[in-house]
């Protein structure tokens, strides 16, 4: 029953979160035609050091009719296979003819508030709540996701103007480094769990649709606290100076709104019985630029797939995804 009202509630959403807005697109065309469906596992050198990635090809794909692209960005600790056995966007591309990416991290000796771990991190550094330890030398992750994406147009033919990267937790707070820095290369950015540390403002290379969600349940990994009221949602990204979580709604907020160019002004749409969700506009005329700050409700420090909690993510942010692209 659980499972049954979970799927309703995502379809619920699924309407919420899309729009029906379509355009013809340009392709690249690959270099071969014989790929391999299901599971793939590649490699790639990277100033000397060989990276890893899973791609995920839909059974559907043909060489003759060019697809999206989604990057999924695991969490600390984890990598690119533990993504695409649970993340659900491999099923979503089976559904949808998407080709999936799941990507893995650098293993690093770190420090993250004073304990020293070695572990697997993506390099959001210098905006970041952890340091590496004396003598690690940081990897350029943003040149492994940009490479990735040339060796997806030598192997598959894809929609260059529709790839789209989603991270969890320090695969979120690579997924807003990416939607800076690789901007030009991406649609739209969804980021889970986390996202900009520092209070700063970046200077993307293009201003693109940004989504970030998070559950009012989530104090950070293996810590637990009470569930914000889903009806704070207004007064956490709108006022400064509150102590919850060290005020990490209004910053991540602002950040966004300074970084890409957003109208201060938002609108509340959803459901506190579930999800609620902030829309910021773009100041420039005409711009597609939206930004969408997303509570919901009952989730932990999780990506949602439908068995850890009733959302099944990946469909959700599917159906948000695909109304953008690049212009």
């Amino acid at each position: 029953m659980k499972r049954i009202f979970g799927i309703a509630l995502t379809l619920i959403f699924l309407t919420l979160f899309s729009s029906c807005s379509k355009t013809d697109d340009e392709m690249l065309t690959p270099i071969s035609s014989n790929a391999v469906k299901g599971k793939n596992r590649f490699t790639t050198i990277i100033d000397g050091d060989e990276r890893e990635y899973y791609v995920h090809v839909p059974q559907s794909y043909t060489a003759t009719t060019p697809v999206s692209v989604v990057f999924m960005l695991h969490g600390t600790s984890g990598n690119g296979l533990d993504m695409w056995e649970r993340s659900g966007w491999r099923e979503v591309g089976e559904d949808e003819n998407i080709i999936t990416v799941f990507p893995s991290s650098w293993r690093y000796c770190i420090i993250d508030e004073g304990v020293q771990k070695n572990t697997s991190k993506w390099n959001t550094t210098p905006d970041a709540n952890w340091t590496f330890c004396a003598g690690q030398t940081a990897r350029n992750d943003i040149k492994f996701l940009n490479n990735i994406i040339t060796e997806l147009n030598s192997k598959y033919k894809i929609d260059n103007k529709r790839i789209y990267l989603v991270g969890f937790s320090n695969g979120g707070q690579m997924a807003a480094k990416c939607a800076v820095d690789l901007s030009d290369k991406l649609a739209a950015v969804c980021e889970n769990a986390a996202s900009f540390f520092l209070d700063t403002t970046y200077i993307p290379k293009r201003k693109l649709p940004v989504l970030f969600q998070v559950g009012n349940e989530d104090y950070g990994p293996g810590n637990t606290g009470p569930a914000i009221p889903m009806s704070l949602l207004d007064t956490l990204i709108r006022t400064p100076g509150i102590p919850l979580l060290n005020g990490k709604h209004y910053r991540i907020a602002q950040n966004h709104i300074k970084t890409f160019g957003l109208n201060p002004n938002f609108t509340i749409s959803g459901d506190t019985n579930s999800v609620s969700f902030a829309t910021y506009k773009s100041l420039t005329p005409g711009s597609i630029n939206d930004f969408r700050f997303v509570m919901v409700k009952n989730l932990r420090h999780a990506y949602p797939n439908g068995d850890n909690h009733w959302m099944e993510g990946a469909r959700v942010h599917w159906a948000w995804f695909k109304q953008y692209s690049m212009p």
